[in-house]
């Protein structure tokens, strides 16, 4: 039985017009029951004497409620007019209800207009078909067949009113619903763009600069392998160590895309300026020799100082994790841009400036090559940018300010913005 409800409604969604004339047999039924079989109170009229004006009447203002959802304002006009010609042709007589019709006219109109017309035309059309019920008919104006005039009528409008009302209301739901949802399928697609390119700097880094390592030392072995067999064997035994580092770093940064029940991922702590002495070290027995200056309020350590890596590990101590990765990322790829691009015999400076609230990174060399990648090809420079942004930083490389040959780079990262981002992520 639900199946068959289920199916007889999909039909008449699907053929309206097919409702309709159910609809307007159904009204002409209760017109003419309503003629021959009136009510049985004390004041009751007797059956009327249907002739043929008054079912000619009848059909025609039923059978118009058949267009009423193409033209209902057109079918209320012609609903009423009928109700009128018939008021005043049998002399008020009620017995014959044809004002039935208007009244579903009526509720067709309010249900599908705004409130301001609906009320409009409710009130023409009740004042109307009241009036003339009042004025033509043989009964006091306070009559229970007056009354059961402007109540039906005015009964109509007010249910479809509300109709029209609850179908607005279900329509903004549905459409705050679906704009909720294309909401969340964009951001859920921009989190994992975002995250796609976070992982796509870190791999790019990572290899980027342990590969370089292991092809300087490479060449170095094969370049004295016959001559100093013992410098070629050093050479190598750094290049299993550089990618020995990779595939670490690799598996920490691929660790981040397993899922809940996969093993768990490597436990040990992100990069940063608190391992700076290490990547320091693997340029300079890369061939790469590097300096590293630091300045903090009130105290400068200047290169060549015995314990500068442990003053730039005390700066990165206090910095927020996001930071602290962004700082260690950007002096790898600017140094691995020095080696790749600085050309042979460059020298390197890192700057290690921490102001009040910003960190300034700063990365020199004195070669004569496209030092920056971005000027050979490659995207070292824009990761940086976009590693700098992320954070509300800024990346700014090009030419030495000082006018000296070579080669510069200096991001600077503020550190309450860091803060912020370091929470979110």
């Amino acid at each position: 039985m639900p199946h068959s409800l289920t199916a007889i409604r999909r039909w008449f969604s699907a053929c309206p017009l097919a409702l309709d004339a159910l609809l307007a047999a159904v009204v002409l039924a209760l017109i003419i029951v309503g003629a021959l079989h009136p009510s049985n109170g004390p004041n009751a009229l007797p059956p009327a004497d249907l002739g043929i004006t008054e079912i000619a009447l009848a059909v025609a203002a039923s059978a118009a409620l058949v267009a009423r959802r193409v033209a209902p304002a057109a079918v209320l006009a012609i609903t009423a007019a009928l109700t009128l010609a018939h008021i005043i042709a049998a002399g008020g007589d009620p017995r014959v209800p044809i004002a039935l019709s208007a009244a579903v006219a009526l509720y067709t109109v309010a249900s599908r207009t705004d409130r301001h017309t609906t009320w409009r035309v409710a009130l023409v059309t009740v004042g109307v078909l009241t009036g003339a019920m009042m004025l033509f008919g043989d009964r006091p104006w306070y009559a229970d067949e007056n009354l059961g005039v402007f109540a039906w009528t005015g009964m109509a409008a007010a249910i479809g009113d509300a109709v029209r009302s609850r179908r607005a209301v279900v329509d903004a739901i549905r459409d705050r619903a679906e704009r909720a949802e294309r909401t969340r399928e964009s951001e859920a697609l921009r989190r994992v763009a975002e995250e796609r390119m976070r992982i796509a700097r870190e791999l790019h880094d990572v290899v980027a600069h342990h590969i370089a390592l292991v092809n300087v030392q490479a060449g170095v072995a094969s370049h004295v392998m016959d001559a100093r067999p013992d410098q070629a064997k050093e050479a190598l035994a750094h290049v299993r160590e550089a990618s020995r580092a990779a595939l670490e770093e690799l598996r920490a940064t691929v660790g981040l895309l397993r899922q809940s029940g996969d093993p768990a991922a490597p436990k040990e702590p992100a990069p940063g300026l608190g391992v700076l002495d290490q990547l320091v070290d693997g340029f300079v027995r890369a061939g790469l020799p590097v300096s590293v200056e630091v300045l903090t309020p009130g105290r400068l350590l200047a290169a060549g100082d015995a314990d500068q890596e442990a003053r730039a590990a005390e700066v990165g101590a206090g910095l927020p994790t996001a930071l602290d990765l962004t700082a260690y990322r950007v002096l790898q790829e600017a140094l691995t841009n020095v080696q790749k691009h600085a050309g042979a015999g460059a020298r390197a400076v890192v700057r290690v400036e921490r102001r009040a609230g910003e960190l300034e990174l700063t990365v020199l060399d004195d070669g004569r090559g496209a030092a920056g990648g971005e000027l050979a090809g490659g995207h070292g420079l824009m990761g940086m940018r976009e590693r700098a942004a992320a954070l509300g930083g800024s990346c700014v490389a090009g030419v030495r300010e000082d006018g000296r040959p070579g080669f510069q780079v200096r991001v600077t990262l503020p550190l309450e913005g860091a803060e912020m981002a370091g929470d979110a992520r």
